[in-house]
């Protein structure tokens, strides 16, 4: 045999022994895992506390590693706090009051699907009709459930919070009057209360307003006009969104006589004091 044979020779025996060398180590690693992984599932198993541990442990690593990618937290359960509902699922009246309201005032109509199905349940709760609650709530806020009057009153039915803390304690305090559906509870429950002081629900409505003993701006009849104008969509009625204002009529004067205005004297001061604690509770 000559020397280029003996060292093909050698290394194919050096080859040989390294690849059976390699063979048992692989084989040994994966019996030595293999075994492991058998301890560690009947360790597991006899041990449901490390499991759940464990189950918890890799949650929180994956859950960490996703809110890395994406660069946000993940909620999974935010859903549940959105005020909103599918305004396709509603009885048709409430269905034709979302869309109506949702066009005039530009406000997505699955928030305003939540807000009318509420008013319609609280309506029929506390014998109130549900398009006056919508006609309240429309003329306050035009359902911006973050509003706020240079007075304090807040939320969707502009309720002065300081005054009606005591109506959101059930609620979990007064950061409460910034969920819609809560501020809606409240303020139908100040509603409710004016109209039974004031014996009639024109006189709740200036009571709530603030102007039970002045004048109220024209705010009953603006509420008088949008709850007809809900009425009568709520019946199927077509009705324009956009209401022009009416022109004020034009006073006549005498071509040969020239009238002087009267001099507009200031309001009385006990004209001004009767407007009384609870006027200024709801006054906005």
């Amino acid at each position: 045999m000559n020397a280029l044979a003996k060292t093909i020779s050698g290394l194919r025996t050096v080859a040989s022994d390294i690849a059976e060398g390699f063979f048992e180590i692989t084989h040994n690693s994966f019996a030595l895992l293999g075994l492991f992984m058998v301890l560690a599932v009947a360790i597991l198993g006899a041990r449901p506390d490390l499991r759940d541990a464990g189950e918890d442990h890799l949650r929180g690593w994956l859950q960490e590693r996703r809110v890395a990618l994406l660069g946000m937290p993940i909620e999974l359960d935010a859903v549940e706090r959105a005020t909103a509902a599918n305004p396709k699922e509603l009885p048709k009246a409430q269905a034709a009051v979302t869309y109506w309201l949702s066009r005039k005032y530009s406000v997505a109509p699955e928030p305003i699907g939540a807000l009318v199905a509420e008013a319609f349940d609280l309506g029929s709760r506390n014998k109130l009709d549900p398009t006056m609650i919508l006609a309240v709530m429309a003329v306050e806020s035009s359902f911006n459930p973050f509003a706020q009057s240079p007075i304090g009153a807040q939320g969707l039915m502009q309720v002065m919070t300081t005054v009606h803390s005591d109506k959101y304690q059930n609620f979990g305090g007064h950061f409460a009057a910034f969920d819609p559906v809560t501020n809606l509870r409240v303020g139908v429950r100040v509603l409710q209360e004016c109209i039974g002081r004031a014996g009639s629900l024109e006189g709740g409505l200036r009571y709530y307003v603030g102007a039970a003993n002045i004048a109220d701006g024209g705010y009953v009849a603006k509420v008088m006009a949008e709850h007809n104008r809900l009425l009568q969509v709520a019946a199927g009625r077509a009705v324009p969104t956009f209401t022009p204002p009416q022109a004020a009529p034009v006073p006549v004067v005498a071509p040969a006589k020239i009238i002087e205005a009267a001099p507009v004297a200031a309001p009385a001061a006990d004209k001004v004091a009767t407007l009384g604690a609870f006027d200024v509770a709801v006054s906005h």
